[in-house]
């Protein structure tokens, strides 16, 4: 099976991400989609496994296989994350509206570290512009902050928002290179700062439900080598594996 055929196929939820989700768009933004799909159970039966992930079959498309994307949320990954959240969700099924109503299984402080490090990684590629170019990459940081007030508010109140709302007109204006970089970097040093003081006091639990993730992506796998074995009642070797049935031997 073609891996773009994966993502045309059985996908289970798509959405769009970028500006258009945050609540900053503007004229000529893109359009970024971010989907699941969920490999049918009999190809991981295979010696070569399925993609983890694949981009297209659309410019500006990207799908994560079901398995990796529930491994990188449990780690607090914030592009997964936030994609489980976005308010632009343009394909759903069964399976993908159960993985929505999991999304707190996937809340944790963990959060906390691992947007600070991902904060931290893009903090010295800015840095590396005004040491070099003698100014930022304004759209960088402009999301950046946003990323920070996402981190912030998710630790004071357990949940994820990404649109930014109120802070829409002072991000765009960091956009647009309207405020200057010691006040851009003021900014982000006070929305680090109130994650940290609000970590320790956080609604969140320690970690992520792990239980009920594993639960979810075990009885998901069951029922598509299920649904495969009805489209397919002769397979002996589907047989063995879903009802353990012992194949013939010729």
């Amino acid at each position: 099976m073609h891996p773009q055929d994966l993502v045309r196929d059985h996908t289970v939820y798509s959405c769009v991400m970028g500006s258009r989700a945050f609540g900053l768009a503007t004229e000529g933004s893109d359009t970024d989609r971010r989907g699941i799909f969920l490999a049918p159970t009999p190809l991981f039966w295979r010696f070569e496994k399925p993609p983890t992930h694949v981009e297209g079959p659309a410019d500006e498309q990207f799908g994560w296989e079901l398995e990796r994307f529930c491994e990188l949320a449990l780690r607090a990954n914030p592009n997964v994350l936030e994609c489980l959240h976005s308010p632009l969700v343009e394909h759903l099924t069964h399976t993908g509206r159960e993985l929505l109503g999991l999304r707190d299984a996937f809340l944790s402080r963990q959060a906390h570290d691992t947007f600070a490090l991902y904060a931290l990684g893009q903090r010295k590629k800015l840095d590396a512009d005004v040491r070099v170019h003698g100014a930022p990459r304004w759209k960088h940081a402009m999301h950046l902050l946003r990323l920070l007030i996402s981190c912030r508010d998710l630790l004071r109140t357990g949940e994820l928002t990404i649109d930014v709302g109120d802070h829409r007109e002072p991000l765009l204006a960091v956009k647009r290179g309207e405020l200057s970089w010691p006040e851009v970097e003021s900014w982000m040093n006070r929305l680090a700062a109130a994650a940290d003081e609000a970590a320790p006091r956080s609604p969140l639990p320690a970690g992520p439900d792990r239980p009920r993730i594993e639960d979810f992506l075990f009885r998901t796998r069951r029922a598509s080598a299920l649904e495969f074995l009805e489209a397919h009642p002769d397979d002996e070797v589907v047989q063995g594996v879903v009802r353990g049935v012992q194949p013939r031997q010729d």
